[in-house]
């Protein structure tokens, strides 16, 4: 690489140190600008909001997936799209679990329900399959006014918790009350809500939630929110991302010190990390909750998102219904959304929630808790219905839905198995088998010269790898350190979700800049 090309790219990512490591400054600097441009004549000292009286939790709060480098990653398609002269013709946003921007193809079954409710003279007038029209009647007839544009209930339209419970009975083989299940605007705000109840100091201490390390960004940010205390616990990289009930009592016990650690958080299949736990570990991490009476969290929204050879999903409510009397007053949340598994409608926001041996006064206030948001959006709610209920066998859409869903999943699978091999070939990295869900969280080894550049860019060192990628590539990933990581690794999230031409291409770009940012820093 050329002197001149080095202090180019350089100069690239100090354009955005200031910002990578912290989500604050951007804001800082955001509401800076908006006060000294703004015709409003008043003073600083009279603005009512300002960075020193702002709610400290605000300033706390870092969304790693939707951060810094992906504003970034914006404003270089800008600057493409007039004309400007890069190294790359197009951004690869790798960074989000986003599906169907990646170009994977919406199920029909889902879309033709979706536009038969939306615009209902397609029922009569097209020629979609019978039972599509006949779900979409059925819809119809459960909204008021037969219309989606009405509310609904606030924790979602009956029919289709009643289908959701069916669904759930099916899967794990042991009943579900529809009265359990609460539907929700993607799995995200169900889990906020759910956090929101933890918010109290007990006996001068603050309550404090344990989640893995790495971890998904959404747990971290909404910990911050609230005022919550995060309490890590380390997954074990060197055995697949695995967790062991050492390190989670090793965990609470560190952090009893401080905090009332009042629940636990398992996501399964892992993200970002992607492996699935065995029905053994699943065993003993409910018997961990339930011996120190934790709320357990179960993040499931890739249940649907297993590849590896051996690897199967187990719900965390079957596994706690089956182990009988010595658990089963164990408080359970369990978490659901369409935005991910084989549908990849996330833009339509829907998911749902099953709440399990929760006391029921404190149910009946969570539900109230939601109410004030009125309800999640009625056209995700629909997603939800096809999804709990999917055509049956025998039905006129089954054989084109069973098709288009065994296509996305196992091309996810191929693309698993790619992205690891690929990283695994490359020097300098170690990449564990995607068992599940739609990431690779490779580990990287940086010398010690990427790590003096990137503390001169005042950038964590997996921070300025995935700067000087952006810069130089146009792949956007998210760094390890969004995530958490055992201390002295350096990591980064990617989707497996480009499709198979565009991946091939993309690993093929990162080899390339990967060997010259070797041969600069080495």
């Amino acid at each position: 690489m050329s002197s001149m090309r080095i202090m180019i790219n350089r100069a690239a990512a100090s354009r955005v140190s200031s910002s990578v490591m912290r989500l604050t400054e951007p804001v800082e600097r955001a509401v800076l600008l908006s006060q000294n441009t703004s015709s409003n004549l008043r003073t600083m000292a009279s603005k009512a909001v300002t960075m020193e009286n702002i709610n400290p939790n605000i300033l706390k709060l870092e969304y790693a997936v939707r951060g810094p480098l992906v504003i970034r990653a914006a404003e270089i398609e800008k600057e493409l799209q007039k004309g400007a002269k890069k190294p790359f013709k197009k951004v690869i946003k790798a960074n989000i679990g986003d599906a169907h921007a990646m170009g994977q193809v919406p199920i029909t079954f889902i879309r033709q329900v979706l536009a038969c409710v939306s615009f209902p003279e397609l029922i009569d007038k097209s020629d979609f399959p019978k039972d599509v029209k006949q779900r979409a009647r059925e819809i119809l007839g459960a909204c008021g006014g037969q219309s989606v544009g009405s509310y609904s209930a606030s924790h979602g339209i009956e029919l289709i918790r009643r289908h959701v419970a069916e669904y759930i009975a099916a899967r794990d083989g042991h009943p579900a009350r529809w009265q359990d299940v609460c539907l929700s605007s993607g799995a995200s705000t169900a889990i906020k809500n759910c956090l929101q109840l933890l918010c109290n100091d007990i006996g001068g201490k603050k309550s404090g939630v344990m989640i893995p390390i790495p971890q998904y960004p959404l747990y971290s940010a909404s910990l911050a929110e609230y005022g919550l205390q995060q309490v890590g616990y380390y997954l074990d990289e060197s055995s697949n991302w695995g967790l062991s009930i050492e390190e989670l009592e090793r965990s609470l016990k560190e952090a009893q010190k401080t905090y009332n650690v009042r629940a636990l958080v398992v996501i399964n299949p892992g993200n970002p990390t992607g492996q699935v736990l065995t029905r053994a570990n699943i065993e003993a991490i409910i018997k961990f909750a339930h011996k120190h009476g934790l709320f357990l969290f179960a993040d499931e929204v890739y249940q649907d998102n297993v590849y590896a050879k051996g690897s199967q999903f187990f719900s965390f409510k079957k596994v706690l219904r089956e182990l009988g009397p010595e658990v089963e007053s164990l408080e359970l949340a369990s978490f659901m959304s369409v935005s991910k598994g084989y549908m990849g409608e996330c833009g339509l926001r829907g998911g749902w929630m099953e709440l399990v041996n929760m006391q029921p006064d404190v149910q009946q206030h969570l539900f109230k808790c939601i109410s004030a948001m009125l309800c999640p959006t009625v056209l995700g709610q629909a997603v939800v219905d096809c999804v709990a209920k999917p055509p049956a066998k025998g039905e006129p859409s089954y054989e084109l839905w069973l098709k288009e869903k065994t296509a996305v999943l196992g091309s996810l699978g191929e693309r698993a198995h790619m992205i690891a091999e690929a990283f695994n070939g490359m020097q300098g990295f170690k990449c564990n088998v995607v068992q599940g869900a739609m990431y690779a969280f490779p580990q990287i080894a940086l010398s010690q010269r990427a790590v003096g550049a990137a503390r001169a860019a005042a950038l964590a060192p997996d921070a300025y790898y995935a700067s000087r990628l952006l810069e130089d590539t146009g792949i956007c990933v998210v760094p390890g350190s969004g995530f958490g990581q055992a201390p002295g690794t350096y990591h980064f999230r990617t989707t497996i979700l480009p499709q198979p031409a565009l991946l091939e291409e993309m690993l093929a770009i990162f080899k390339d800049f990967h060997e010259k940012f070797t041969r600069e820093h080495s």
